[in-house]
């Protein structure tokens, strides 16, 4: 029987058909109806407060953000982060300029960004990866003392907190990806989610083609989201600590029968984190080994991904200044099969091809 490198969890049919009833019952199908809203209430209050706003996507919760930064010219960003976080700084009409990573935790190095700043540098754009924080403390002291933006590429990062507040809480405006594949996820969909009530107002207009009525404001797209996506959030939901419960005890699991092996984990030597173990990728000694894993579990329908590949900054229509970290991690890093159904069959087997290939 095949094996994803992920699934999408789904609720119990009834429970999502009781919203379903009252959808129909209403008839308000979107523009902000009482599911959206109530989700974004949910929301709010599982992110300490803060103010959010459902998207369509999170791609379109990242150029929403840039846009309603009003950030320009240069902004620096990493090259190990899924190709959205790069295209919404082009489509934007904006400079990439790329910042190598850590070598624990595969995010932005913050001892680099300084280096990067130019006159035209209006913010930075930095990812949780996998859902280890980036350096959110040292991003936030540069940024005031170089009067810089900071958006979050948090689509990794639902369920994150760090130094006692939630993960997604931090810089100007954090997104979310709530993706099907996504450890909380409403089918399709993302959030922006910011501290400042003025920029929520403003997001909400971008995200409404700029108008209230007959009222216009601004310009603005339709990246609004629908009742039905709602219902299925509001159902995942109260579920995610049982999720992360269940992920963590996978890998356990995965360490257990990996252990010993020539492999490195990214990891975080943050006290205070909470993680939400929202992947489980490897990084093999050689990009050759890597392959040769990959070829061995796709033929025994064990599905994986090169998550991510290629490093952002030799990417074939936008290249930038090479980052040696990133390329050598992207080369040899595989995110393996990990979701919450997972069983330790599969694992055990995984861990037997794993090792099998390199002997």
């Amino acid at each position: 029987m095949s094996i994803n490198v992920t699934k999408a969890y789904l609720p119990p049919l009834e429970q999502y058909v009781g919203y379903l009833e009252g959808i129909w019952e209403r008839g308000w199908l979107t523009n902000n109806g009482p599911l959206v809203q109530q989700l974004e209430a949910d929301l709010s209050a599982e992110l300490d407060g803060s103010q959010v706003q459902f998207m369509s996507n999170g791609t379109i919760a990242l150029q929403v953000a840039i846009k309603a930064l009003e950030m320009t010219g240069e902004i620096i960003t990493t090259p190990f982060s899924y190709v959205a976080t790069t295209t919404a700084i082009l489509w934007e009409g904006c400079e990439p300029v790329f910042v190598d990573i850590e070598e624990q935790t595969f995010c932005i190095d913050a001892t680099k960004i300084e280096a990067a700043i130019t006159p035209r540098t209006t913010g930075i754009l930095a990812t949780h990866v996998y859902g280890y924080p980036c350096d959110v403390l040292a991003i936030e002291e540069i940024a005031k003392r170089h009067n810089l933006k900071v958006i979050y590429d948090g689509a990794h990062a639902f369920g994150v907190r760090v130094h006692g507040r939630s993960l997604l809480s931090y810089g100007d405006i954090s997104t979310c990806s709530f993706h099907a594949t996504k450890l909380f996820h409403t089918t399709e969909g993302g959030a922006i989610i910011m501290n400042d009530k003025e920029l929520a107002r403003k997001v909400w207009l971008y995200k409404s083609f700029g108008h209230v009525g007959d009222e216009y404001f601004t310009l603005g797209i339709n990246g609004k989201n629908s009742e039905f996506h709602a219902a299925m959030g509001l159902c995942n939901l109260p579920r995610v600590p049982g999720f992360i419960a269940a992920r963590h005890k996978l890998v356990v699991l995965y360490r257990q029968e990996l252990a010993g092996l020539p492999l490195q984990f990214p990891e975080s030597q943050e006290a205070s984190l909470e993680y939400n173990y929202a992947y489980f990728p490897v990084v093999f000694e050689t990009e050759k080994q890597m392959h040769q894993v990959k070829d061995a579990l796709a033929a025994q329908d064990i599905n994986t991904r090169r998550y991510f590949f290629p490093s952002l900054n030799k990417l074939p229509y936008h290249t930038g200044a090479d980052c040696p970290v990133s390329e050598d991690i992207s080369r040899r890093v595989l995110s393996l099969p990990f979701y919450q159904e997972l069983h330790l069959r599969d694992i055990q087997r995984i861990g037997i091809i794993i090792r099998s290939n390199l002997d």
